[in-house]
C-alpha cells in the first residue's frame, strides 16, 4: 500500500461550461495542463439538447490534449463535472451504468453542459482501460433533516451548491490547520456569479441555499430569496414562470439591477458615484454577511473558520467587509478564485491511493420524504 501512496497518479479532469470546456492533466498535485477550450456558440446552438453536444465537444478536446501532447491513454483515471444527477451524498463516485444513464438525460431535471463530463470521461476511460470518476457532484446533498423543513405539508428545501469547491475550500483550509475537514466546523462561501453559502459540520455540508431555487442572498446573476407575496403579484402582473425562473439562475441579481452581470464593473460604477450601483453592491454584501451569521447559527455558534472562495474573493472590499461584520464569529479566510479541476483530480487521487473508498451512484435521492 506504501508503493501505491507513493505513486504520482496521472488523471485527466473535464469541467464542461455553457460555451466552453475547461480541462486538466495532473501528476500527483502537480498540473500539466490547465486549458479552457472554447466551443462556437453558433454551432452548440444547432445541437437539440445537451448530450448531442459530446461528440462536437469530444473532437474540440482531443484536438487541444493532441496540441499540448497529451496522450489519454497515459492516464490512470478520467474525472468529469457530475451534472444531471439525483441528489447523493459528497464523495467520490465511480461512473457506472446508471450514473452514465442519468447523466444523459440530466435525470434531475436540470439540463446543464456538466452532464458532458461524465460521458467524457466515461469514453476516454474505455479507450484507455482506466476508471472514471465523478467527485462531489452539484446536487451533493448532506442536509441536517430540520434543514429540510417548510411551513408547508410536503414541500421540503433541497440545496444546489458549488458544493465541489466549497468541500476543497474546506479540505485545504484544514490542511493549512494541521487538522482534517472532518474535524471542523466551517461556514463556507463561494462568491462568483452564482453565490453558494454553507455550514459544514465534521466532513458534512448540513445546510446552506438553493441558489437554483431562489434562496439566499442575491447575486450578480441571480435574484435570491424573494417574498413569495411578491412573486405572486409578478404573476398576477403577467410575468411567466418561465421568466421568473430565469431570474433565478440567469438574469436576476445585478442583471436585472443594473444590465450587467460583471460584479468588477458594479464596484467601479458604485466608485464614481453611480448610486444605483452603490445600493446594489451594499445590498450585496449586507445580505451576504446575513446568510453567513445565519450559517453560524446552523452550527450552534460554533465555527472554526469562515471562508471565502470563488472569483468575487479577489475584491478587497467584499474581503474587508465580511471581516468587519463576521469576525466576531470566527476568523475569515480568503482563498480567492475556485479549486474545481483541482478538487476533482484530488477525489480521484484519494481513492487511487486508498484514502478513501469509491461511492457507488444508485440513482436513489438521499432524502426520500419523512415517514410521519
Amino acid at each position: 500500500m506504501a508503493d501505491v501512496k507513493k505513486r504520482d497518479f496521472r488523471i485527466l479532469v473535464i469541467n464542461p461550461g455553457s460555451t466552453s470546456t475547461k480541462v486538466g492533466v495532473f501528476e500527483g498535485e502537480r498540473a500539466l495542463m490547465e486549458k479552457t477550450v472554447d466551443h462556437d456558440a453558433a454551432t452548440l446552438s444547432t445541437f437539440a439538447g445537451v448530450s448531442e453536444q459530446m461528440p462536437y465537444r469530444m473532437e474540440t478536446i482531443m484536438s487541444a490534449l493532441a496540441e499540448a501532447g497529451i496522450d489519454p491513454n497515459t492516464m490512470d483515471a478520467f474525472v468529469g463535472r457530475g451534472g444531471g444527477l439525483m441528489p447523493v451524498e459528497g464523495g467520490t463516485y465511480e461512473v457506472n451504468d446508471t450514473l452514465l444513464d442519468h447523466a444523459r438525460r440530466g435525470a434531475n431535471g436540470v439540463q446543464h453542459p456538466a452532464q458532458l463530463g461524465p460521458q467524457i470521461a466515461h469514453e476516454l476511460a474505455q479507450a484507455a482501460g482506466k476508471p472514471a470518476f465523478v467527485v462531489n457532484p452539484p446536487d451533493t446533498d448532506e442536509l441536517c433533516d430540520l434543514a429540510r423543513m417548510t411551513g408547508v405539508k410536503g414541500v421540503y428545501r433541497h440545496v444546489h451548491l458549488h458544493a465541489l469547491n466549497l468541500k476543497e475550500t474546506a479540505i485545504r483550509h484544514a490542511a493549512s490547520m494541521g487538522r482534517r475537514y472532518e474535524e471542523l466546523d466551517l461556514v463556507v462561501c463561494h462568491v462568483g456569479g452564482g453565490i453558494s453559502v454553507s455550514a459544514h459540520h465534521l466532513g458534512r455540508m448540513v445546510d446552506g441555499y438553493d441558489i437554483v431555487g431562489g434562496e439566499g442572498m442575491m447575486a450578480p446573476t441571480r435574484c435570491g430569496g424573494l417574498p413569495v407575496a411578491e412573486v405572486l403579484n409578478l404573476i398576477d402582473a403577467g410575468r411567466t414562470t418561465t421568466e421568473l425562473r430565469r431570474m433565478c439562475m440567469k438574469t436576476g441579481g445585478f442583471v436585472d439591477l443594473l444590465g450587467t452581470s460583471d460584479a468588477r464593473e458594479v464596484q467601479s460604477r458604485a466608485a464614481a458615484g453611480d448610486a444605483a450601483a452603490r445600493r446594489a453592491w451594499d445590498a450585496l454584501l449586507y445580505q451576504l454577511t446575513k446568510a453567513i451569521c445565519a450559517m453560524a447559527g446552523a452550527l450552534g455558534g460554533h465555527v472554526d473558520g469562515i471562508l471565502l472562495g470563488g472569483g468575487m474573493a479577489h475584491s478587497a472590499e467584499l474581503v474587508d467587509h465580511v471581516r468587519q461584520t463576521c469576525d466576531w464569529v470566527a476568523p475569515v479566510t480568503a482563498y480567492p478564485g475556485e479549486f474545481e479541476l483541482e478538487a476533482m483530480a484530488a477525489g480521484a487521487r484519494r481513492v487511487l491511493s486508498g484514502e478513501e473508498r469509491p461511492k457507488t451512484y444508485t440513482g436513489v435521492p438521499v432524502f426520500q420524504g419523512f415517514d410521519d
